[in-house]
């Protein structure tokens, strides 16, 4: 998996009040964006600015994040951010701390590999989950999850249970579909002729 370097501010928190929404809000307006780090010794509050993190939100890859804060590095995961639901305007993110010896959940993207023998026989191959949740060591996880679909046949269906991968638990329903071969409308017509 990929490392992203990002700098924070430490900051101060204090209880919910006025003041703190006031000091929020003067915060975003600085293009800054409020942080928490968690899952280690102490909960850290701290600030990141808005053109740092945007090619770490804005992409199909998944990152171990290299934080700074005030000079101390520490791993983390993105776990969580709220957007602003009109502008989309990231408003709040989440971070947890990783470390060798304890495994973190986090979604990896999925990718389709081969040609499917039920494409070859007129049926149309669709993706059904994008990403998969799975447990592991943080520096085990892959950037992605190649799936074959060689032997995937015309009407056919993968489920999250048929997959393994080595040192990865897939944390998703068993009998989920990752990816499934369906019937188009010219290959049930050319069944019916048959």
């Amino acid at each position: 998996m990929k490392t992203f370097e990002l700098e924070g501010k430490g900051r101060e928190i204090v209880a919910r009040s006025a003041d703190q929404k006031r000091a929020l809000k003067a915060m975003r307006k600085n293009n800054e964006i409020p942080a928490v780090l968690y899952g280690g010794e102490k909960i850290i509050h701290f600030t990141v600015t808005k053109e740092a993190v945007r090619k770490l939100v804005y992409t199909p890859e998944i990152f171990v994040v290299e934080l700074s804060i005030d000079g101390n590095k520490t791993m983390a995961i993105v776990k969580d951010m709220q957007f602003q639901p009109v502008t989309d305007e990231i408003l709040h993110m989440d971070f947890l701390e990783v470390s060798k010896d304890k495994a973190v959940v986090m979604e990896v993207p999925v990718v389709l590999e081969g040609h499917a023998e039920g494409v070859k026989a007129g049926g149309k191959l669709s993706l059904q989950m994008r990403k998969l949740k799975v447990k592991a060591i943080y520096d085990q996880i892959p950037e992605k999850l190649t799936i074959n679909v060689d032997h995937l046949g015309l009407g056919k269906t993968m489920q999250v249970g048929a997959l393994h991968f080595e040192g990865l638990e897939l944390m998703n329903a068993k009998n989920a579909v990752v990816c499934a071969v369906q019937l188009t409308r010219a290959a049930r017509g050319a069944q019916a002729k048959g």
